[in-house]
């Protein structure tokens, strides 16, 4: 597995968590682990990746700690699923 696709994977799955922790109402669990899909996102910028996973990683690397909310989630949600199929089909 190339090192591209283990980030994007990790990033994925950091994602789903928060999302995930959102919807059961754990926000500072959700925190921290939006915390840890931004040390992902900001080593995945640095990488040659498609413009969009570019895009989404960046978007991720700038939001706040606190940006924990239901419309947060639902937008990490499908960042998420975006990233998982990447590394699914990325060469």
């Amino acid at each position: 597995m190339s090192d591209t696709k283990l980030l994007v994977g990790s990033l994925s799955n950091d994602l789903f968590r928060v999302a995930s922790l959102v919807g059961r109402g754990s926000s500072d669990a959700a925190t921290r682990f939006l915390l840890e899909a931004q040390r992902w996102s900001k080593e995945l910028e640095q990488r040659p990746v498609s413009t969009y996973i570019a895009r989404l990683a960046a978007d991720v690397s700038k939001r706040k700690p606190e940006d924990v909310s239901l419309e947060s989630a639902e937008r990490y949600l499908m960042y998420g699923v975006l990233l998982q199929n990447y590394a699914l089909h990325c060469e």
